[in-house]
């Protein structure tokens, strides 16, 4: 009975957020659809098809925001770790007001946030440039991954790389065999985080980028607010939401398995102290 609850409420939770995505998939395939017919009176693909040509921008857009995504998240995670790493494991003077300093991005509010930065990076000349929109994403990205390897350096226990060092391995053999696999999770999940944020950043993007840098929402908005076809628009909406869906699947799938092979290789992890099994097989 217990059972059956449960599946019931997961089977309705997964209706209540599905719903709102089921009329953009069948807009996408729609050729026609009047009021006040229920259903499409044609399908077609041809919404799909000008998607696919290069002269509407769509793929160039896509990869624009592909690879914004994929630069914010590698250099996030990695100031990210290291802010983390100091704050947590070597405590400075005034941790408190530096991790406030840090996550202040998300305390303020974002449109205050994107015109003060949007002066600097005027001023700075990196307006209008791709990389001035890498830039900026790691504004808003930054305290997320902050926020998840904080939390990621509280179970770590700086000892197991003193254990590895006084046994002769190198720094980057720690790095490789001890900080990596031991902050994986973290790691990874603070990644996804920043290539979502960015992946979905509006408002900077349309200030600093000035309408040059075209990513996959920009187009969305453009094309929702002016061009009145509703199938084209639905398609950009399918892609726009389709890579974060598959992305955070694949990440929830690799934590499990990642979760699930560490508890059958060291099942003494609750235990204090360094593992042996924590530091298998390092290289000098």
């Amino acid at each position: 009975m217990r059972r059956a609850l449960r599946l019931t409420g997961v089977a309705l939770l997964a209706v209540w957020v599905a719903a709102p995505l089921l009329p953009l998939l069948v807009w996408a395939f729609t050729g026609r659809w009047v009021y006040p017919a229920l259903v499409p009176q044609d399908l077609s693909v041809r919404a799909w098809a000008r998607a696919a040509d290069p002269h509407q921008q769509v793929i160039a857009a896509t990869g624009t925001s592909l690879a914004l995504a994929l630069a914010t998240a590698l250099v996030a995670t990695v100031l990210g770790a290291l802010a983390a790493r100091g704050l947590v494991l070597y405590r400075p003077p005034a941790a408190g007001l530096v991790r406030l300093v840090l996550l202040a991005p998300v305390l303020v509010p974002p449109f205050a946030l994107a015109v003060g930065v949007q002066e600097v990076f005027v001023r700075a000349g990196l307006a209008d440039q791709p990389a001035g929109v890498a830039l900026v994403h790691l504004v808003p990205a930054l305290p997320y991954t902050v926020l998840v390897l904080i939390g990621g350096y509280a179970g770590y226990d700086l000892r197991m790389e003193q254990t590895a060092r006084t046994l002769g391995a190198s720094r980057y053999a720690v790095l490789r065999h001890v900080t990596l696999p031991a902050l994986a999770p973290a790691l990874l999940a603070a990644a996804t985080l920043a290539f979502l944020v960015s992946w979905s950043e509006y408002l900077m993007t349309v200030l600093v980028g000035g309408g040059v840098v075209t990513t996959l929402p920009l187009l969305l908005f453009a094309t929702a607010a002016g061009s009145g076809n509703q199938a084209f628009t639905a398609v950009l909406g399918v892609l726009t939401f389709v890579p974060p869906v598959v992305l955070f699947g694949t990440t929830a799938a690799i934590m499990r398995r990642h979760r699930a092979v560490w508890a059958e290789a060291d099942p003494s992890a609750t235990a204090p102290g360094p593992s042996p099994s924590t530091t298998p097989g390092i290289d000098r």
